[in-house]
């Protein structure tokens, strides 16, 4: 009786009262009897009401529940076996304001979440698992009944989709990293998407918005739009990217800044510049360069129409848009001819080998897989000719070898980056102290073995940055040894030494996220006895102002999930909050993790009852950090009753009795 008075109100009434359409139209191709009726799940979960009654608080069978799929087709979740389906349960779910439901394996395993998130009896979050981790999840913001947003998180990335007319497809990406990006543009290649593509590209307004100055703003603009006009005739002309091609790795060198004032700009830009897609597949394997991205608040976007590595025609944008030795701010495209015999061959046996070290378990294998994949870079080296596909092919090849080396996978790798260092050109000094600082950075690393003795490793360390900075006084890798240099004062409390190089790079690298950092170490170490400023915004998006604390004790942490010291510190102020609760103690989290999610994930799951701080960024770049110039954690300040600070870097160890010098109780309402 039930069914048929549920049909009779109608699938447009169900659409809008109970579910999102994709919910709804997948319900009623399952039949209405049996173990996979939603319905059922429904009325017995409280969602609709019969005869004016609310229905029994009871869950849905773990049948119906696994049955439910992500409106995202390309989502990897775990699934369970037809034959496991009755050993999984469904619990209640209560975390904080949430009420719904959870699916579990016979084990407890989590596999899926359905959440009412706003109290009004109606699920808007349908959350996937993998191996316990939340993969994925379908998100009704606007409490309609209608996914909206589509997030992917865990161990599946940080793509978080936004669709704007709630019809299943992603209009816009609000956040999504280079790596995702590229990965983007395999699978719109693949499947000869145009609309998958140009999602990925950097909008008038966007572009409007980075503070460029006007020509290469509207530079930019002109190449987006073109790429978004040639896509589908690019697509459906390539047959390098088969319909069956698999993303495998992103390979760029490392990101870098656009500082405030070059060409008419007023805001720092981050970008890569060449960047490439590698891809496997059952037809083919290769490379597509997918060109500059620009970093967009929580996004990174396109600019460039990619190009397929193996395809006949001209390879353009081997420049870069942004970055021309000798010169800042790129202005042209440069031509090159078509990708020659030689290179083609010779990138194909790169990829080769990257599957193989990917694979590789013995360290003879992958030291030797390392070695001839050198010899390889270097040939294509050879072949590039000059310019910045040339340094982009050198920076690759001592950025690998550096990582290789310091995990252990190239024990001969420091070796093999000293002769390479020796027949640099004389000329080009940028190339030279990128090179040189890198195996500074490795040998340092490479010497700190279980036996080694480290004061001896730390001063040779000390001493060898030192003789870099007289070297290559100018160069970005110069703030970097700088930075090194002052927080190793920093470490012995040889604070005056430490304020001398933070002071340096803050006035020689003006304009640098280096030296905003090295400003706001000066800030803080200067700070002992005075009141300290200090705003943000909560995790949570809220204004926060330092100042409303007045008249109690502060402890400002910074930490990350990441950090296991930072961890062990929260729960030492767990305990210290309870201790001095009369007296009114404050702490004050500032979260470092490179995105949100982290951060609230671990909340969650490890409740600390204090307001945490977050901005984008990370410890590297973000506003918070560079505010005090933090470099490493853990780090701790202490701020007294007045305001002002009592430590601008207090230790664990002794911050209960700090605290104790400091923390009055507070008098007592007569």
């Amino acid at each position: 009786m039930v069914r048929v008075t549920l049909f009779q109100i109608g699938l447009r009434w169900l659409r809008g009262i109970v579910m999102p359409n994709w919910m709804m139209d997948r319900c009623f191709r399952f039949e209405l009897g049996g173990r996979v009726s939603i319905l059922s799940w429904l009325v017995a979960g409280g969602m609709l009401t019969v005869s004016g009654a609310p229905a029994i608080a009871a869950g849905p069978s773990a049948a119906a529940a696994l049955a439910l799929r992500p409106v995202q087709k390309d989502v990897v979740y775990q699934q369970v076996a037809e034959a496991d389906v009755d050993s999984c349960r469904v619990e209640d779910l209560r975390e904080g304001d949430w009420s719904g439901w959870l699916v579990v394996t016979a084990d407890g395993t989590r596999l899926r979440r359905f959440a009412d998130t706003n109290g009004d009896k109606k699920i808007d979050l349908w959350c996937y698992f993998d191996q316990g981790v939340e993969v994925y999840r379908d998100v009704d913001a606007d409490f309609n009944g209608k996914a909206d947003q589509y997030r992917w998180m865990g161990t599946a990335g940080t793509r978080w989709g936004i669709d704007e007319n709630e019809d299943g497809t992603i209009n816009r990406w609000k956040q999504i990293s280079a790596e995702e990006v590229s990965a983007e543009v395999i699978a719109a290649l693949a499947q000869r998407d145009a609309k998958r593509f140009v999602r990925l590209l950097a909008s008038e307004a966007e572009i409007d918005g980075l503070g460029l100055g006007k020509e290469t703003a509207e530079r930019i603009k002109a190449k987006t739009a073109k790429a978004s006009a040639g896509f589908a005739k690019l697509a459906e002309s390539q047959t390098v990217v088969g319909p069956k091609a698999r993303w495998v790795q992103f390979a760029s060198t490392t990101p870098g800044i656009v500082p405030a004032g070059t060409q008419g700009s007023t805001k720092d830009l981050k970008v890569y510049e060449n960047a490439v897609a590698m891809f496997d597949g059952a037809e083919r394997g290769g490379q597509v360069i997918v060109g500059t991205l620009i970093q967009i608040g929580d996004a990174w976007r396109l600019i460039d129409l990619p190009q397929v590595i193996g395809e006949d025609g001209p390879l353009s944008q081997v420049a870069g848009n942004f970055f021309t030795p000798g010169t800042g701010l790129a202005t042209n495209s440069v031509s090159g001819g078509s990708v020659g015999a030689e290179t083609q061959e010779l990138v194909g046996n790169l990829e080769k080998i990257d599957r193989q070290l990917a694979t590789a378990s013995k360290p003879a294998d992958q030291a030797e897989l390392n070695r001839r994949r050198v010899d390889v870079v270097e040939r294509l080296i050879a072949t590039s000719g000059t310019g910045d596909e040339r340094d982009t092919w050198m920076r690759q090849l001592v950025d690998t070898v550096s990582v290789a080396v310091q995990s252990g996978t190239y024990p001969d790798g420091l070796a093999r980056l000293r002769r390479f260092s020796d027949d640099l050109p004389q000329d080009n000094e940028s190339l030279q102290a990128y090179v040189k600082f890198q195996i500074i950075s490795t040998e340092y690393v490479s010497k700190q073995t279980p036996d080694a003795d480290f004061a001896r490793v730390q001063e040779w360390y000390l001493t060898e940055l030192a003789k870099f900075v007289d070297s290559y006084p100018t160069t970005p890798e110069a703030a970097q040894a700088l930075l090194q240099l002052a927080l190793s004062k920093e470490f012995e409390e040889r604070e005056s030494e430490a304020l001398e190089y933070y002071a340096r790079v803050a006035k020689s690298f003006e304009g640098t996220d280096m030296a905003e950092k090295a400003a706001g170490a000066v800030r803080r170490l200067e700070a002992t006895g005075k009141p300290l400023a200090f705003r943000g915004r909560t995790i949570q998006g809220e204004p926060f102002d330092l100042a409303s604390l007045q008249g109690k004790p502060v402890v400002i942490h910074y930490w990350a999930t990441w950090c296991e010291a930072c961890k062990q510190d929260m729960k030492l102020l767990r305990q210290l909050q309870a201790k001095y609760q009369s007296a009114g103690l404050q702490i004050v989290g500032i979260n470092v993790d490179s995105t949100r999610n982290q951060a609230t994930a671990y909340l969650q799951s490890n409740p600390s009852p204090w307001v945490h701080l977050y901005e984008d960024g990370g410890l590297e770049s973000s506003g918070l950090a560079k505010q005090l110039g933090v470099q490493t954690l853990p780090m701790m300040l202490l701020i007294d009753g007045t305001g002002r600070v009592v430590s601008n870097n207090v230790h664990s160890a002794s911050l209960d009795a700090e605290l104790a010098k400091i923390a009055k109780p507070l008098a007592k309402p007569r």
